[in-house]
């Protein structure tokens, strides 16, 4: 219609090596590290730290970790942003790109592309595929994002999706993932992915809320707009409370912790340890910062947290799949884009 901006739309996706290739995951991991928003220390002790002790050792076993979820189209978290990207062209008339903030296709490609193939663009609405804010995932995206941009000079303005946790389209979808599988009867465990709780003060505007009390997550502050922990304790209360589940099914715990120092707790590998004696013996697992699964989904939680749950006295235990391509979560995404104007 006369009038309206030329827009277009990136989808910014975490990332996933080339291949499962020791030395395409000792790169990517290289790469993914070495971000100073990931691992947020002095940059000499960072290289030392992640290139002469961390990838050597780590890499030959996330290599083996991939290679148990890796598919005929390689990464899925990489297939099934492409898939959404496929998915919600069918559903808008402006132009549809995938970005990884690590590897490959890379945010350069993506702002290339649309510059090259569509002439006159005036505006590019960035959607992150992280439902909360935390440093090290959303924050990194749009710097990085952002950085490119400026390097390039690129003519069209970018328009970033803020941190949906809490986004209306975003928890009905989260819901229709999990009802079917209510059905079953269950405890259901809201699994976040973990990060330090320095990370969590670092990004506290106030300086002096968040982590100071047991309820520091309760009421409102300034400091909940950029507070991981704060946010997937929303979408969890959000979520339990349109799906009438009742205090007690349910629990909320931080996985994939890297390293000694203090991260979210408590720990979704010792609930499973300890959920069997308590009389939890079956679980539902859901992975609410993620909407495509990944290696965190597919590998961590479907097959080793569920392998420390059974052998800890646990009889059933299903992994409920991220919302990767389906209706509800497609229609969210349009309107979320919709919302940017």
């Amino acid at each position: 219609m006369p009038g309206e901006k030329k827009r277009a739309i990136i989808l910014m996706n975490l990332g996933s090596p080339d291949s499962i290739k020791v030395k395409d995951v000792r790169n990517y991991l290289n790469e993914f590290l070495m971000d100073e928003r990931v691992i947020d220390s002095p940059y000499l002790w960072r290289s030392i730290l992640v290139k002469g002790i961390i990838t050597p050792f780590r890499a030959p076993k996330s290599a083996e970790a991939y290679s148990a979820i890796w598919g005929k189209d390689g990464s899925p978290l990489v297939a099934i942003t492409y898939q959404q990207q496929q998915a919600l062209q069918q559903m808008t008339d402006e132009p549809v790109e995938v970005a990884m903030r690590y590897g490959n296709p890379n945010m350069k490609s993506a702002y290339d592309s649309l510059l090259r193939n569509h002439p006159g663009l005036e505006e590019v609405v960035l959607l992150p595929l992280y439902p909360h804010y935390a440093m090290s995932s959303y924050e990194t995206a749009v710097a990085h994002a952002e950085a490119v941009y400026k390097k390039g000079k690129y003519p069209f303005r970018i328009n970033t999706v803020p941190p949906f946790y809490n986004n209306e389209g975003y928890i009905n979808a989260l819901c229709e993932s999990i009802r079917p599988y209510l059905a079953t009867g269950g405890h259901l465990l809201f699994s976040y992915h973990s990060i330090p709780e320095r990370h969590i003060q670092k990004s506290d505007v106030t300086g002096n809320h968040c982590l100071r009390s047991g309820n520091c997550c309760e009421g409102t502050s300034p400091a909940h707009a950029h507070c991981y922990r704060h946010q997937c304790l929303t979408t969890t209360r959000l979520v339990v409370e349109k799906l009438g589940i009742p205090a007690g099914n349910y629990s909320v715990s931080f996985q994939s912790k890297l390293g000694r120092s203090e991260w979210l707790k408590p720990s979704t590998t010792l609930r499973m340890q300890q959920m069997p004696g308590e009389g939890i013996k079956h679980l539902l697992v859901v992975s609410p910062a993620f909407v495509s699964d990944c290696l965190e989904t597919l590998e961590e939680l479907g097959i080793r947290e569920r392998e420390n749950f059974m052998s800890a006295g646990g009889e059933s235990y299903t992994f409920i799949p991220c919302m990767n391509v389906q209706p509800e979560w497609m229609k969210a995404m349009v309107a979320l884009v919709a919302q940017q104007q």
